[in-house]
């Protein structure tokens, strides 16, 4: 199986390990930011990607998970 994003081999759930570990955080920080913020998954998605201290291998998930309409 190959990550849906970068297409390495060796994936598990559909993403290698790195981009895997990148959505992790990403689902685990949008709690503290939607209790915050009140803000939707689209409009978190978007400021992960603008956000110029984000890494990349968090920012390609981000545009996965708009792109593709995942939740």
């Amino acid at each position: 199986m190959k990550c849906v994003i970068c297409n390495r081999e060796d994936c598990e759930n559909g993403y290698c390990e790195l981009h895997r570990k990148a959505y992790e955080s990403i689902v685990k920080k949008y709690e503290v930011w939607k209790k915050v913020l009140e803000i939707s998954w689209k409009e978190y998605l978007s400021e992960i990607i603008k956000n110029p201290l984000t890494g990349e291998w968090a920012k390609e998930v981000a545009v996965y998970l708009i792109e593709s309409g995942e939740k």
